[in-house]
């Protein structure tokens, strides 16, 4: 195909603090079992894009080890690769200064490698989209560049990076949280915006690459590169086709808190927007050897224990040991213990809960060691004296964390 992929992967994702606090964002936790990136490497491979390049910066140990333990099955000898490419100060002093200047730093990779057509993604996004398609279309149309699309209702769009578009598909303006969105060409209600998914004719972005080195400018993709590129070169939108068979088009940027929480949330429905049972666009990750998941103690008589789960998520090597989960998704190895109610809530790998808990509307993340007798989400004032709790009141704690004895919080006797 001569196609070389680039994620982007070294963004704080500032507004998930504290999920963001120790690793980068494309490394938190989601779905259960995945990493956030993990949707960006499985439409590449899915795709049939072999040869790819994650340019990491910031708090990149965890990412790293996961796409070494989850993703090195590429064939060296057939030139396929997943590489981790840290800032290399191959051409200044600086660390990456934007999207595009974190594109030039690698400039030499990419002439070494040299591909027909490089493809620059984010590697903090969740959708499913098959790049070849792309390719094909960006082919036919002769583009110089390439711009994925979605469809987004107009009232919205002023929080996106908004295409217009003239004759079919060629960009003719691209503009970032415009307070007055343009709308798609006889549909006044809706706009066209950017998903962060630049393909491009390697020769052709080079060139812009090299001239928007020595420029003041924010070195940025949407904000310098493309409006640049249109008014030389051909540069196209590509209306996003979705392979995730649903209704609506799904691509989410879970950049915050309650936007991270609700796309986890939906997961537990009985008809989620995000499809992850289907075998013919399968999403991959990296699964330690665990033990399945179980649920002991059934005591029908008031009073007793009930290990069960209902509307959740529950990963391998988690023990329901009398605990009740609901509308919950658990990530690998987390246990809850007897007399505890679960609601509304992620808790991460290794996350233990303690008997007669209560917990709702909350995330917890990796390695919390949760107090019997503890309650959260029931009294936001006394949640925020310990932990981060957004406007929307979701309870947030973060990775490792110690968690104080609740005062008064002494757990009943076990009957049994």
């Amino acid at each position: 195909m001569g196609i070389l992929a680039m994620i982007l992967a070294g963004g704080k994702g500032e507004r998930l603090h504290p999920l963001t606090l120790h690793r980068a964002k494309p490394a938190v936790p989601f779905g259960g079992i995945y990493r956030i990136i993990d949707f960006t490497l499985s439409n590449c491979i899915n795709s049939g894009i072999r040869k790819i390049a994650v340019l990491t910066q910031y708090k990149s140990l965890s990412l790293d080890k996961h796409l070494r333990l989850g993703w090195n099955f590429f064939s060296g000898e057939l030139n396929e690769f997943i590489i981790s490419v840290p800032p290399q100060q191959r051409v200044g002093d600086k660390w990456y200064q934007g999207t595009a200047d974190a594109i030039y730093q690698n400039i030499y990779m990419i002439e070494k490698d040299a591909p027909d057509h490089l493809l620059i993604l984010a590697g903090d996004h969740i959708y499913k989209m098959d790049y070849a398609e792309m390719l094909q279309f960006h082919q036919q149309e002769k583009a110089d560049a390439t711009v994925a699309a979605i469809e987004v209702p107009i009232e919205q769009a002023a929080s996106f990076g908004v295409i217009a578009v003239e004759d079919g598909c060629r960009i003719v303006g691209f503009e970032e949280k415009p307070k007055r969105p343009k709308a798609i060409p006889g549909r006044p209600d809706m706009a066209f915006a950017s998903m962060g998914v630049y393909l491009f004719n390697t020769k052709k972005i080079l060139e812009h690459l090299r001239f928007d080195a020595l420029q003041d400018t924010s070195h940025d993709f949407g904000k310098n590169i493309i409006p640049e590129m249109m008014r030389t070169s051909r540069v196209c939108a590509y209306n996003f086709i979705d392979k995730n068979k649903k209704a609506a088009k799904y691509w989410r940027d879970v950049g915050t808190i309650d936007a991270y929480w609700e796309a986890n949330r939906d997961l537990v429905s009985v008809d989620p927007l995000l499809n992850l049972y289907d075998n013919a666009w399968p999403m991959r990750t990296y699964q330690a050897q665990n033990p399945p998941a179980k649920f002991v103690f059934a005591q029908e008589k008031k009073g007793g224990r009930l290990g069960t789960a209902l509307d959740s998520i529950i990963a391998h090597g988690c023990i329901l040991s009398g605990g009740r989960v609901q509308n919950s998704v658990l990530s690998p190895n987390v246990r809850v213990n007897s007399y505890t109610e679960v609601h509304d809530s992620i808790l991460m790998e290794n996350v233990d809960i303690g008997r007669h808990c209560k917990i709702r509307r909350a995330i917890i993340d990796k390695d919390v060691v949760i107090p019997p007798g503890t309650e959260i989400g029931y009294n936001l004032d006394e949640d925020r004296k310990q932990f981060h709790v957004t406007p929307s009141g979701i309870v947030v704690i973060g990775k490792g964390v110690s968690v104080q004895e609740q005062e008064g919080a002494i757990p009943i006797e076990d009957p049994s």
